[in-house]
């Protein structure tokens, strides 16, 4: 097979990357419910609402992926998405918000194993599954520079109107339909797994030694990052009653904009630390990589409880972090995972990172109203740091069971 459909397809996936809906409304969404008269408590219920219900789907929508074929799942989960955010618009009442965060978690369930599924067999049958790592990397990279660019306009859009930026959300959500349309769809197996036989798949996967331990351990970085992102923005606004100050006429500027600014700035650094996910594989070898960025996060994440002021590019090292591992931790798993079911041991492993992430969540927000938020942060680093050290010395991921592991991937 030429190169040719190798290259169209990479490109798809681009465009599939660039056109994630979300972007323009992260920055302001907490401001929005507010908005709507709900309450930090509420705000919270729907939070944990949401963790429940993406915890409950993610191996049943695993399997749906399996059986309907990952595209049309990706296809579904982007235009449940497009309809959650216009239900936003129309939303009043808790219950309705109940029930877009439903759907919400439907979209986030349908597209968190199937996406990395999807890439990996359709690199594996159109181009090469060794590159895995450098495309999804790549891929990555280029939604969170587009990301930012929409996040900068969600602040100018909220001060339009607050309903503003859920429906250009929605648009681009769309038009990222329009896109999945034109990516192949890939076949996932001989045979599709039936209920128990992914049952047993997943337990036969995730009890592996050298998939077990890499679960884990990214689990606790991811839930450390998701959890830190609850606190960003009160520590945010602090540190820039300490930058605005020698800023001049900075106490007029809209603090929706200035959060929509500083997100694009967090979602831009970690555009570039996805786009360099390979070179650094390369380098350091996968142990080191997927080992060592966690650690050297959860280290930063001390410092704005000493000194506020480096809150911010502490924040800009937690989401680089994040980037980065992301694609290297999929494309290790992915290699170890039979294509037959892939998205279903995928969805289980997305799973236990949110099972992680829920106590880190309650943990840290406990610490930031007890004693105060960069506290919360603080404590986020020192429970992974521990932990991670007691991981690494006694289930050793990325070494037990992957014999040689430490160069890289594999280039077919």
């Amino acid at each position: 097979m030429t190169d040719a459909p190798g290259r169209s397809l990479v490109r798809r996936y681009f465009l599939y990357e660039a056109t994630a809906a979300h972007g323009l409304v992260w920055p302001i969404f907490t401001l929005f419910l507010l908005g709507r008269d709900l309450n930090f408590t509420q705000i919270a219920g729907l939070s944990a609402f949401l963790s429940v219900l993406v915890v409950a789907g993610e191996v049943p929508t695993g399997r749906l992926a399996d059986r309907l074929g990952r595209r049309n799942a990706l296809l579904l989960g982007r235009l449940a998405e497009a309809a959650s955010l216009v239900g936003f618009v129309f939303a009043t009442a808790f219950v309705d918000f109940l029930a877009l965060y439903a759907l919400w978690a439907l979209a986030m369930t349908l597209a968190s194993g199937t996406a990395a599924a999807w890439l990996y067999d359709a690199l594996d049958e159109h181009l090469d599954a060794g590159r895995y790592t450098a495309v999804r990397g790549r891929g990555r990279a280029i939604g969170q520079w587009a990301m930012a660019g929409r996040m900068v306009l969600a602040g100018p859009l909220y001060v339009l109107d607050p309903t503003y930026p859920f429906v250009a959300g929605a648009g681009v959500g769309l038009l990222s339909a329009v896109f999945l349309l034109g990516l192949p769809t890939v076949e996932s197996g001989d045979t599709e797994p039936t209920g128990r036989e992914a049952l047993a798949l997943v337990r036969e996967a995730l009890s592996s030694p050298g998939v077990r331990g890499v679960v884990l351990y990214a689990g606790l970085f991811f839930g450390l990052v998701s959890a830190v992102d609850d606190l960003v923005q009160p520590i945010a606004v602090d540190a820039f009653d300490i930058y605005l100050r020698y800023v001049p006429g900075g106490e007029v500027l809209p603090e929706p904009a200035l959060l929509g600014v500083l997100y694009a700035g967090f979602t831009a650094v970690a555009a570039v630390a996805s786009d360099r996910a390979a070179m650094l594989e390369r380098r350091f070898g996968t142990r080191a990589a997927v080992v060592g960025i966690p650690m050297v996060v959860a280290a930063t994440a001390l410092a704005p409880v000493l000194v506020t002021p480096v809150a911010v590019p502490v924040f800009l090292v937690v989401k680089s972090g994040r980037a980065t591992l992301e694609p290297l931790v999929s494309g290790y798993l992915n290699d170890r995972i039979d294509r037959a079911g892939r998205a279903t041991v995928l969805s289980a492993a997305a799973m236990v990172y949110a099972l992680v992430r829920a106590p880190l969540k309650l943990g840290s927000g406990r610490v930031a109203d007890l004693v105060s938020p960069v506290a919360g942060v603080a404590a986020l680093g020192a429970a992974f740091l521990l932990a991670g050290v007691f991981l690494v010395v006694v289930d050793r991921p990325l070494v037990a069971g992957s014999g040689a592991e430490t160069g890289g991937q594999p280039s077919d």
